[in-house]
């Protein structure tokens, strides 16, 4: 039985590796949260176009512009618009279908893949 005089907690090797653990998990959600950020962005990007009544968007290239004209604003420059968006008109509502993948590379030769895939059926404003 070991008493509480002799338990001083992690040995030096424990420790490493728990930093090590630390340290690969904060790498790793650095490099997820941007493409999570941009996504959510785009999402309430979409989402803004039936209540922004200011602008007269009824046409589907009214939308892309809208929407990449957002983009630029919000600094979204990893998604390439025309590939993951697509819009058409439904009984008089936008209908948006977004769908992309985000890579980011880990280690060597492992990437981390991030898919997103989201369907909108937005009203005209």
């Amino acid at each position: 039985m070991t008493f509480s005089t002799s338990q001083k907690g992690l040995s030096f090797v424990g420790w490493m590796i728990a930093l090590a653990l630390i340290a690969f998990v904060m790498s790793t959600a650095f490099k997820l949260v941007p493409h999570y950020l941009d996504y959510m962005s785009m999402k309430k990007i979409i989402e803004s176009v039936e209540s922004n009544q200011a602008l007269d968007i009824t046409t589907v290239d009214d939308f892309y512009s809208y929407v990449g004209k957002n983009m630029q604003v919000n600094n979204i420059q990893d998604v390439d618009l025309n590939k993951a968006l697509k819009v058409t008109v439904q009984n008089n509502k936008f209908s948006a279908h977004l769908k992309y993948e985000q890579r980011e590379p880990l280690i060597q030769n492992i990437d981390l893949v991030m898919k997103f895939d989201q369907q909108f059926s937005v009203g005209k404003p």
